[in-house]
């Protein structure tokens, strides 16, 4: 059986940086047992707080969501692409698992669950503010208090590059005090948007791992102090140096059963988002800080860590849709509304054309079904339908960022099926065409992006007739924070009754 296409492990005892190589956005990391999970910011998206697995922290397969839809619930209806889940927090502590998380306009929240997969709880408000962002919680066992950290998002709140701590409530459900600002990075020479902050105790210390310096050029810091209040003092342990890996940091620590200290974190590639790398860990002589890389700077190719061999493994990207559901690498662009996708006998997707005032600009549109561009040069397929007879029902593959572009069909108002490509400008509020539309008999297409170095991607379709390339080359841009997103949608204009669907089958990424 041959490894899958986007697998880190290189077959040899080693492993190539990025291990996750697409946006996994500000990762955590824990390990229970035998096994480590791994979760990510999701931001606008529903389901949201992708949960991984692997048994050698290469290996990673996505297992589910703990949040089935965001809350509140009225506000994530229409798309809020850079808002909602913001670096979340693994955490186990009285036999369940814990995920903390920020959202910038809500407050802090946590869920628990006694298993990785659920059920979890609903959203807990902890604490309700402006710009309380990237909490972490700490269940001291050697005080028997709770404590949380967390950072400030400016944008809200007027207030950066600081660390809050509280005293916590054991059960998670609240704060005990107002909070007390434990770092304050003003006050160090050249540190600025100090963020993301992870909270351990070890060997008599509470540690703060916390980056800073932005997310395309910034480091990774550490932080310490024999009092959880402070006065901590600091280290730069990660940055740049002479690699070619910007900015990287904000991610977290995680030690395997027999000793091995290991450091996930994330680096910032424009349109892919942030790509997920695993940097060996020691603690080091003389003082105790924690020597993370290369002496301090991201290793590219190293030794896999020292556990039991596993088979290659990547988050899946191919579905046939079985039955018309889609597997758990699919997320929408917001909460999703009963109706959007229907089950059947059969395999493929298919997808009502939802009626919608937005029908001309995708960015606004809820019922966009998703998954993360591949980092690596890729090829991306799907199979076309388009069973609705509605004029200006249109359905397609795209690719979507603050910018975007799409392939796919249109009806026509004489009845007749366009193979379409179109696209929009950043500042542009609705698409237009990429390339001339053209008759698409029987109302069928297969669609075709591939995708080359810088996100640049080039449509192309066949309508009976073998491949076609459309249009020029498209550079895929991101939103703010969230990488550029390969899409599937069916749309149609405003109007009374049902607009009919699409069909999608055969969807598969292959790397180029």
């Amino acid at each position: 059986m041959s490894a899958p296409a986007f697998s880190a492990d290189r077959g040899d005892g080693t492993y190539r940086n990025p291990i996750l190589d697409a946006d996994w956005s500000d990762p955590d990391v824990l390990r229970v047992g035998d096994d480590f999970y791994l979760t990510a910011s999701s931001f606008g998206r529903a389901p949201g707080l992708p949960l991984l697995h692997s048994r050698d922290l290469v290996n990673w397969t996505l297992v589910g969501h703990a949040l089935p839809l965001l809350e509140p619930a009225a506000e994530f209806r229409v798309p809020r692409h850079d808002c909602g889940v913001w670096a979340p927090s693994l955490r186990h502590f009285d036999d369940r698992f814990w995920i903390f998380w920020g959202d910038p306009d809500h407050g802090i929240y946590q869920i628990n669950s006694p298993q990785i997969r659920g059920p979890w709880t609903r959203p807990y408000l902890v604490e309700a503010g402006k710009g309380l962002i990237d909490p972490c919680p700490l269940w001291d066992e050697e005080t028997g208090e709770a404590y949380l950290v967390h950072a400030w998002a400016k944008s809200r709140s007027g207030v950066k590059n600081r660390l809050t701590g509280h005293r916590m409530r054991p059960d998670g459900t609240g704060l005990l005090d107002e909070g007390k600002v434990v770092v304050d990075a003003d006050r160090l020479p050249g540190w600025f948007t100090l963020e993301g902050p992870k909270l351990y105790r070890h060997d008599g210390w509470y540690w703060i791992f916390a980056p800073a310096g932005g997310v395309e050029t910034g480091w990774q810091g550490v932080f310490r102090s024999r009092e959880f209040f402070g006065p901590y003092e600091e280290r730069i342990v990660l940055e740049q140096k002479d690699t070619d890996v910007n900015g990287p940091h904000q991610g977290g620590w995680v030690r395997t059963a027999a000793g091995e200290d290991w450091f996930v974190h994330f680096q910032q590639r424009g349109a892919y988002g942030r790509v997920v790398h695993l940097q060996p860990m020691r603690w080091g002589d003389g003082g105790g800080w924690p020597v993370l890389g290369d002496e301090g700077a991201p290793v590219t190719v190293h030794r896999k860590p020292e556990l039991p061999p596993q088979p290659p493994a990547a988050p899946a990207t191919d579905d046939d849709f079985p039955g018309g559901r889609f597997g758990r690498q699919w997320q929408w662009t917001a909460n999703p509304q009963n109706g959007w996708a229907t089950q059947h006998s059969g395999d493929g997707l298919r997808l009502t054309c939802v009626r919608s005032v937005h029908a001309h600009d995708l960015r606004k549109l809820a019922n966009v079904l998703t998954q993360r561009l591949p980092g690596t040069p890729a090829v991306i397929e799907v199979e076309l339908a388009l069973g609705s007879e509605d004029p200006g029902a249109r359905a397609g593959l795209a690719v979507l960022g603050d910018a975007f572009r799409w392939i796919g069909l249109q009806r026509g108002a004489d009845g007749t099926a366009h193979l379409v490509h179109r696209f929009a400008e950043t500042v542009a509020d609705r698409e237009r065409d990429a390339d001339h539309p053209r008759p698409a008999p029987g109302g069928r297409a297969r669609l075709r992006i591939e995708t080359s170095t810088g996100a640049r991607c080039r449509f192309s379709y066949d309508v009976g007739e073998g491949w076609e390339p459309s249009g020029q080359v498209f550079a895929a841009t991101p939103w703010r924070w969230v990488g550029a997103l390969l899409g599937l949608f069916a749309v149609a204009p405003t109007g009374g009754g049902h607009a009919g669907a699409a069909m999608f089958t055969r969807f598969r990424i292959t790397r180029s």
